[in-house]
């Protein structure tokens, strides 16, 4: 079967759960024979990992969501390499790329909606592009809501690549812990939503009725200094260890006996998936796309958001249970292997391309242009 040209596009300059996903799909899908191409702004994260992998990376400044330039640069782009699909991932590419490709007549556009936040622009789901695909079921459901034709919104969960087995974590020599510490960990940025003030909330108590209890938070971001200063001023810095942004995470996860993250708004999960595949029980809010990722009771344990009560009893409940540890991290590491796999992702997203172009050209035959 004939390999597909794909362009990426994406007007963010920075690097998180979206951009990751992009680029393990367009690795992915490089593997399987394709042929990938990325738009960006200039000094794109994105950008810059991708052509240090050697794909052909295309620069737009992109400098507003009506920037005409930015849409015949982008035009131009797309007809030269003939592409088959423009895939957009954030609103203002989404905008411009589609506008672009519109007009260039690509034969399949579609956006990527990779966030729990509400939509600002209708017209990059609806009217832009001909398919949109969801990171989870509660995306999908909310775009539905929101006026996105059902018929044209698929799920496809981000997929992880799985590390191999760390035989010997280096984070407890790291923070002088000894085995008999019962280590709760938490990867993410510092940010208001991640939850980490319930955390730190709930842990001065329960470290009290458990003296071998810590915590480990990995990751920075804004609310780093102000968290960090609070656990010191509750006289909690002994047991609350906070690592800052880290290149070892799978050396980081293996040190953990469990993980933890009380989040309020999540699409789907990605750090939950992470800690799955690495063995792990996870605690996590019945939130967005959450309990698509954590089975309560199975894999793991899910507790309302701001619900001090409850996730002070899904930690007590894992921290007293190493039998239940274990038994909920062996599920969560095969439920990674199938669902939340990188190879399932790329032959779903394949699969979703190649259909979505048949039937365009099937319309297209029978006279029939819906989003022509």
């Amino acid at each position: 079967m004939k390999p597909l040209r794909i362009l990426h596009s994406e007007s963010s300059n920075g690097w998180g759960g979206q951009e990751h996903r992009t680029f393990k799909e367009m690795l992915a899908l490089r593997e399987r024979g394709h042929d990938l191409e990325l738009v960006c702004v200039p000094h794109a994260r994105l950008g810059e990992r991708l052509a240090g992998e050697g794909f052909t990376v295309h620069h737009v400044a992109m400098r507003s969501g009506a920037d005409l330039s930015a849409v015949c640069a982008m035009r131009k782009i797309l007809k030269h390499g003939r592409f088959d699909v423009l895939n957009t991932h954030s609103g203002r590419d989404s905008l411009l790329g589609g506008a672009a490709a519109r007009v260039a007549r690509t034969p399949l556009i579609a956006r990527t909606r990779h966030l729990a936040l509400a939509i600002t622009s209708r017209a990059t789901y609806t009217w832009l592009p001909h398919k949109v695909v969801a990171v989870s079921d509660w995306v999908r459901r909310y775009l539905v809501s929101e006026g996105v034709p059902q018929r044209d919104v698929v799920t496809i969960y981000t997929g992880i690549v799985r590390q191999p087995p760390v035989s010997r974590s280096t984070l407890r020599a790291e923070l002088g812990l000894g085995d008999e510490a019962v280590i709760a960990g938490t990867v993410a940025i510092l940010r208001e939503k991640k939850g980490h003030a319930d955390l730190i909330r709930v842990a001065g108590p329960l470290i009290e009725q458990r003296p071998n209890l810590h915590f480990v938070f990995a990751g920075d971001g804004p609310l780093f200094s102000e968290i960090e200063a609070s656990v010191r001023a509750q006289g909690l810095a002994s047991h609350i260890h906070f690592l800052g942004l880290r290149r070892d995470i799978p050396n980081v996860l293996a040190g953990f006996d469990l993980f933890v993250l009380p989040t309020y708004q999540e699409a789907l999960g990605t750090s939950f998936i992470e800690a799955m595949a690495a063995g792990l029980p996870v605690i996590g809010t019945a939130v967005d796309g959450v309990p698509e990722v954590i089975e309560d009771g199975v894999n793991g344990l899910l507790v309302p958001a701001h619900d001090d009560r409850a996730l002070a009893g899904a930690l007590l409940h894992l921290i007293d249970s190493p039998d239940e540890r274990r038994r909920m991290g062996n599920e969560g590491s095969r439920i990674t292997r199938s669902r939340f796999s990188v190879d399932t992702m790329a032959d779903e997203m394949i699969e979703f391309y190649r259909s979505s172009l048949a039937e365009r050209g099937a319309m297209k035959r029978a006279g029939v242009h819906p989003h022509a």
